[in-house]
């Protein structure tokens, strides 16, 4: 890989472009693949919003396409600040718009029964499961960031194209197992509890900003490679990794919240469909109940004013509880009283 010695203007930020071949070929793959398989889903008469387009083409390959040529690509190698913004871009963004666009739901509008079977038994598997499973993602995506920044895997990526090529597609993969896992609004192996999913999310909004902390005190990361870099532009190598450290901090948590958003918008839904649910046992439940019990218990709806306890003691044989003062029901104080 190689530097920039253009200093960072708000001029070169318009003018900094560059040729990414990994980027612009898979970006390009993806977009067209999408857009194929929509087109035979809408022939088969499957209704496909145009948000689920929007998001899969603007925010997810939209964003990683100017992630590789921009100038986010072009001061990578430059500047850590400038890294730090396209690993949370990969990770965060791009595969949460690409997780949006329900590529399994086009996909699967657009096949017919044969490959649905085959598409859901492929969504059924073991592997499948496992690495849907809430945890595996989870981990995933915390340990990526740490790994990355804070072990010889990040000046590797650094001084090698092929290593940051491959290594930005990885973040995007992690990244979309995640998003395509925890919001389950595509066709899923397991579905899970969002209240779980908002749980886990708290807890990794804490490890970020635990690796914010660490970067922002620690040594300097790849001090060999940006000494070599040699750039007298710019902030300083302490003051240029302590941004990057408030990049990943901050903005990763103002990045997640529309994840974030869409989660409690997901489990609000969820906690109403088992509303919905147990009403439904509840009522069935009921019209499965013997005559006599329904009869009893509409009964006792019905007299909630107190007359039907008078009734129920009739019924049962017991002598009906007399109405007046209380001395008007013993005998002798009755007639001596000449009531």
């Amino acid at each position: 890989m190689g530097w920039i010695e253009t200093p960072l203007t708000m001029q070169s930020a318009f003018e900094s472009w560059r040729w990414d071949t990994s980027t612009v070929v898979l970006t390009a793959a993806l977009g067209a693949g999408y857009w194929a398989v929509r087109a035979r889903a809408k022939r088969r008469g499957a209704v496909i919003p145009g948000g689920r387009l929007a998001a899969f083409g603007l925010m997810g390959l939209g964003i990683w396409l100017l992630s590789g040529i921009s100038l986010v690509g072009v001061y990578s190698d430059t500047l850590m600040w400038v890294r730090a913004l396209q690993t949370l871009l990969l990770l965060y963004v791009v595969p949460f718009g690409l997780a949006s666009g329900r590529p399994f739901t086009v996909l699967r509008a657009a096949l017919g029964p044969v490959g649905q079977a085959r598409l859901d038994r492929i969504l059924a598997s073991t592997i499948a499961r496992a690495v849907t499973f809430p945890l595996a993602p989870s981990l995933a995506m915390l340990a990526v960031p740490w790994l990355l920044f804070l072990s010889p895997w990040y000046e590797i990526v650094l001084r090698h194209g092929a290593a940051d090529a491959m290594t930005r597609v990885v973040l995007v993969l992690i990244g979309f197992v995640y998003f395509y896992s925890r919001l389950q609004t595509d066709p899923v192996p397991h579905r899970y509890s969002q209240g779980l999913s908002l749980l886990i999310t708290i807890f990794e909004s804490l490890a970020d900003g635990i690796l914010g902390i660490v970067l922002w005190w620690g040594p300097l990361v790849a001090l060999d490679y940006y000494t070599e870099v040699g750039r007298t532009w710019g902030p300083d190598l302490r003051m240029d990794q302590t941004v990057a450290a408030g990049i990943i901090w901050v903005l990763g948590d103002v990045l997640g919240l529309p994840y974030l958003l869409a989660l409690m918008r997901a489990w609000a839904s969820d906690e109403r469909r088992r509303a919905a649910e147990v009403d439904a046992e509840l009522d069935a439940e009921d019209a499965a109940a013997p005559p006599a019990r329904r009869q009893k218990f509409s009964r006792a709806s019905d007299t909630s004013d107190g007359s039907g306890i008078a009734d129920a003691a009739v019924a049962a044989g017991a002598a009906p509880v007399q109405s007046g003062l209380w001395w008007e029901n013993d005998p002798q104080l009755r007639q001596r009283f000449g009531r």
